[in-house]
């Protein structure tokens, strides 16, 4: 990777080869040093996180900011962002976050998360015997997709005929390159999820949009804006990560015959399974930007008041000073990875994807003798043509009965 005229090495992020493989550019600029300057696409420049300490640290650094808000306060911009989507939990920085996030929690407790289960399995079924009919289809809008979207769309109260509509606007939010499309995007699903608030209200259930809209800690309660930016971020983020999660473990299963056998022989196997899947090829690939509200030194770069840090997870969960081997797959290794952050914002909903995944990695393992590539096979995914998240677009397989 060459290095440009002003000392920075150029955006990774912005290369052809980073929707395909990512690692290998990340893998050029911590070569470099954990903490890196880059210029980016649009001319400006940020601090790039591959290290896996440096990661960590960061992730759980009070002088990082989360508070966009606030960065981009008087700043000119042709952006038009959905306030409900510029200013979610991600955004937002202690006390505040810990307020909000203090209500949003109760639904998602492993306690929570566990009763769910059941329903989580019948999705998965359900899935699992449509495919059944075929014998191949695409795994990612077959199943990968509609689970994630069916269970986070029964925990909001999402009616059927809607979902199709919400995934296409949170699949728009992470378009590349396409800010027009991100704000119209961004406004559409903030407008839905404000109408549906506003019904759930006038009949409220036993969904978690319901529990939101009542939810009180000590007198304290959700504002409107605060319940819309929540319910927008749940259902992003509780599909977009799991979808991705699932997508590419199939990807790394459909690659190693040995691996895809010994989990179908040993499903006790899968929850270690998914632990190395997050870390090998995890959803997230580079975090939601942060920065520096004063100087501090990070893995030997003096970063200045102002300047803005971007987080890797994906890079730092392939860190060879963290990971032995970090390319390859290995069951049992010591945890650590970063796939759902660390600290302050570490990953409301992770209990949910975990038991989503294993589930759904149980099911497509076993409802078959074999599931198999088709096509010109995994290593010619076509992947998704977004800077932030990792997923395969589509994945065919063939299922051997």
């Amino acid at each position: 990777m060459q290095r440009n005229a002003s000392g920075t090495d150029p955006d990774p992020l912005a290369s052809p080869e980073y929707f395909r493989d990512p690692y290998p550019l990340l893998a050029a600029v911590r070569s470099r040093g954990p903490v890196q300057r880059i210029r980016t696409a649009n001319g400006r420049t940020t601090w790039l996180v591959t290290g896996w300490a440096e990661a960590r640290a960061a992730l759980a650094d009070a002088r990082l900011s989360k508070d966009t808000a606030r960065y981009f306060a008087g700043r000119p911009s042709n952006r038009n962002l959905a306030p409900a989507v510029s200013r979610t939990l991600l955004a937002t920085d202690p006390p505040d976050h810990g307020r909000l996030r203090k209500l949003a929690m109760a639904a998602f407790t492993p306690a929570a998360v566990a009763r769910l289960e059941p329903r989580i399995r019948a999705l998965a079924g359900e899935l699992a015997d449509a495919l059944a009919e075929q014998g191949g289809a695409d795994l990612v809008e077959g199943f990968a997709v509609p689970l994630p979207i069916a269970v986070i769309s029964e925990l909001l109260g999402v009616p059927e005929p809607d979902r199709a509509a919400v995934r296409r606007w949170s699949d728009e939010l992470f378009a590349a390159a396409a800010p027009d499309t991100v704000d119209r995007a961004s406004h559409a699903l903030s407008g839905y999820l404000t109408r549906l608030i506003a019904d759930r209200r006038a009949a409220l259930g036993d969904d978690v949009l319901s529990g939101l809209i009542a939810a009180r800690d000590d007198g304290d309660r959700l504002s409107e804006p605060e319940l819309v930016s929540l319910a927008v971020l749940l259902v992003v983020a509780g599909h977009e990560t799991t979808a991705n999660l699932i997508g590419n473990g199939m990807v790394t299963l459909l690659r190693d015959d040995a691996l895809r056998a010994r989990l179908r022989a040993d499903p006790g196997l899968l929850p270690a399974a998914v632990e190395e899947f997050l870390r090998h090829d995890g959803p997230l690939t580079v975090a939601t930007f942060r920065y520096a509200t004063e100087p501090l030194v990070l893995g030997g770069a003096t970063i200045a008041a102002g300047d803005v840090v971007q987080v890797a997870p994906g890079a730092a969960n392939r860190d060879p000073a963290r990971f032995d081997a970090p390319d390859s797959v290995r069951l049992g290794r010591a945890g650590g990875h970063l796939s759902f952050g660390h600290g302050p914002h570490h990953c409301l909903g992770a209990a949910l994807a975990r038991v989503e995944a294993r589930i759904a990695f149980e099911v497509l393992l076993t409802r078959w003798t074999d599931i198999r590539p088709a096509g010109e096979g995994p290593d010619a995914v076509e992947w998704r043509r977004t800077r932030l998240m990792r997923g395969p677009a589509r994945l065919p397989v063939t299922f051997v009965r």
